[in-house]
C-alpha cells in the first residue's frame, strides 16, 4: 500500500467525466501520481488488461488507487473522498441532500452531453441546455453564493464547473448564463490550486 494516490484517466485533456476529479485531487492538495492511457486503437486492449487487474471492473476510467483501495465511477470517488477528508459536502442531512441532488442533475447533463458529442442534436443546444443551467441556478441561488452552499465549496460544484467548461468548448452553452453561475464560475476559477492547474492545462486537441 502507498501513501501517494494514483489516478488513471484517459488522455484526452480537459474533455471528460475524469477531469472533475483530476479538478478535485488538485483542489483539496492530494498528493496523486496521474497514469494516462491513450484514447485510440490501443484503448480497448488497454482496457482488458485493466479489468483483469483489477484496476476497473467495467472496464472503463476513471479509477483512483487511494490508500489501499480502488474507486471507480467519478462522481462516487468525489463523495468518498469528500466523506474520507470531512469536507466538500453539507454538514446537515438538508445540505447533504442539495449537493447530491445537483450531482445527480448533472449526471443526468453528461448523458446527455456526450450523446450530444455524436448527434448534434439541435435540441440540445436549444432546449435541453438551457433548462439544465436554469434549474442550477435555482439550487445555488438558495444561498447567497458563490458556491451551491453559500461560501463552503463541495464536490457538486467540482461537476457543474466541469459541465459550464465542457459545453463552452463544444459550443453549447447558453450566451447568457444565469447570474449565479456566472459567480461561481469565476470564484471558483479562482480557487488557488484550480487556477493554477487551469494555467498549466494543455488545451484540447
Amino acid at each position: 500500500m502507498t501513501s501517494r494516490a494514483v489516478y488513471h484517466y484517459l488522455d484526452i485533456a480537459p474533455l471528460g467525466r475524469g477531469e472533475v476529479v483530476n479538478l478535485f485531487l488538485k483542489d483539496t492538495g492530494i498528493e496523486f501520481k496521474e497514469v494516462l492511457y491513450p484514447y485510440d486503437h490501443t484503448w480497448p486492449q488497454n482496457s482488458q488488461i485493466l479489468q483483469h487487474q483489477g484496476t476497473t471492473r467495467t472496464g472503463q476510467l476513471p479509477a483512483l488507487e487511494y490508500q489501499g483501495i480502488i474507486l471507480t465511477q467519478h462522481i462516487p470517488i468525489l463523495r468518498y473522498l469528500a466523506r474520507d477528508l470531512g469536507r466538500y459536502d453539507g454538514e446537515t442531512n438538508a445540505e447533504k441532500y442539495a449537493v447530491d441532488a445537483v450531482a445527480d442533475i448533472y449526471i443526468d447533463w453528461r448523458s446527455r452531453w456526450v450523446a450530444n458529442l455524436k448527434t448534434k442534436e439541435d435540441a440540445y443546444k436549444d432546449d435541453f441546455v438551457p433548462k439544465y443551467y436554469n434549474l442550477l441556478s435555482q439550487y445555488y441561488s438558495d444561498h447567497d453564493g458563490p458556491y451551491l452552499l453559500g461560501d463552503k465549496v463541495t464536490y457538486a460544484d467540482f461537476a457543474v464547473y466541469q459541465s459550464i467548461d465542457n459545453d463552452q468548448r463544444t459550443g453549447t452553452l447558453p450566451s447568457i448564463l444565469p447570474e449565479p453561475l456566472v459567480k461561481f464560475k469565476e470564484t471558483f476559477e479562482q480557487r488557488p490550486n484550480i487556477a493554477s492547474y487551469l494555467k498549466s492545462r494543455k488545451p484540447v486537441p
